[in-house]
Parts: structure tokens; sequence; C-alpha cells
């Protein structure tokens, strides 16, 4: 069976985005999460299907995926990619946007779900293939929690006080992780890996 990871970078407060929901990178305005320093290349060794195509064609990598082949986002985090021009960030992937709004996607390579989310990864974690990689927002990984089998944050030396948390939803329950990994670079991120206890 294959297992879902919730693989994504965090501040120190526990926030994957700005109160706006931008993109949070170094490079956008306003953003706060490294995308350069020592971490970068393990992180790309170790995960290059969780580059951007575009990024990935920008440093000529043609790495095969060696994790993932599946990628599942909200809404927003897909609108996040569609606002820099792609309808797909991952084309290396096979893509599911989940949405309450939006049902039909423009683009044959991205698959909408307005349908249950958690049934929906049960299905896909009952196919044959790599992992599953859920990549944003913090409300879909609220509903997804039941299925999330591993946690990977790269945790990002800035505290913003405010925005979207890593689990975003009304209820709160505790929730105990067993550290699997770790690794701290020298640019203040540290990658921790975390499964259910």
């Amino acid at each position: 069976m294959r297992e879902l990871t919730y693989f994504i970078a965090a501040t120190l407060d526990g926030y994957i985005a700005d109160p706006s929901g931008g993109d949070p990178t170094d490079v956008s305005p306003g953003g706060f999460f490294l995308s350069q320093g020592d971490h970068s290349a393990p992180l790309i060794s170790a995960y290059p299907e969780t580059l951007p195509g575009a990024v990935r064609e920008l440093l000529g990598l043609d790495a095969p995926n060696t994790v993932f082949d599946t990628v599942l986002m909200g809404r927003k985090s897909w609108e996040l990619g569609k606002a820099l021009g792609s309808t797909n960030s991952y084309p290396r992937l096979r893509n599911y946007v989940f949405s309450r709004t939006l049902t039909e996607s423009t683009d044959p390579t991205v698959e909408f779900v307005s349908t249950d989310p958690v049934a929906k990864v049960r299905e896909l974690k009952q196919e044959d293939g790599l992992g599953i990689w859920l990549c944003g927002g913090g409300g879909l990984a609220e509903t997804l929690w039941p299925e999330i089998d591993r946690l990977v944050i790269k945790v990002n030396p800035v505290v913003i006080g405010a925005g979207i948390k890593l689990f975003d939803g009304a209820d709160f329950a505790v929730r105990r992780l067993e550290l699997t990994d770790h690794q701290v670079y020298q640019s203040g991120v540290a990658v921790l890996t975390y499964r259910k206890a």
C-alpha cells in the first residue's frame, strides 16, 4: 500500500504561508522561506520530483522520481502555480486538486476532486506506484490527517506570527508523532521527519 507524506516548508511558529496565502519562497515579494543554502542540494537530491517543472528546467534537472509519483493540493495551493502561468506545476506527477468550488480542469493533466478527500486518498493508496505527496494547504492537511503516514517538515529560521497553519482546522486534537530522522543545516533550516506514534 502506498503512503501519504505531508512534505512541507514551515516557519518556527508553525505557519506554511502568510495570511494572504501567497508564495512564501525567498524570491517572491515578502517571501520568507529559504530556497538557497546548504539544505538545497540534499533536498533536491532526495526529492527531485517536488521541484516545480519550471525550476527543474532552469536547473537542467532530469532526475527520475524517487519518492512520489502523485501530488495532492488544495485549490489555493494550485492557484499559486496558476498565477505564475502554470496549470500543472508538477508535470512529472499525477496531479489532484481538491476543491469544493472548482470541479473541472482546463488542463487534462490535472484532475479536480470535489468529493471526500479521505475517500479519494484511500482509493489512491490501493493503487500501485510510488508515494503520494501532500504539498498543501493546511486545511486539506487537517482533513487528511487520518490518512497521513509521514510528515516531513522543512523548518525555516523565521517567525511570522500569523498565517496559514501547518494543520489549519477548527478542531484541535493532540497528535503524537515519532521523530524518525532529522537534518540540521548551516542555513538554519532543519528537516524533521515524523511518523504517527
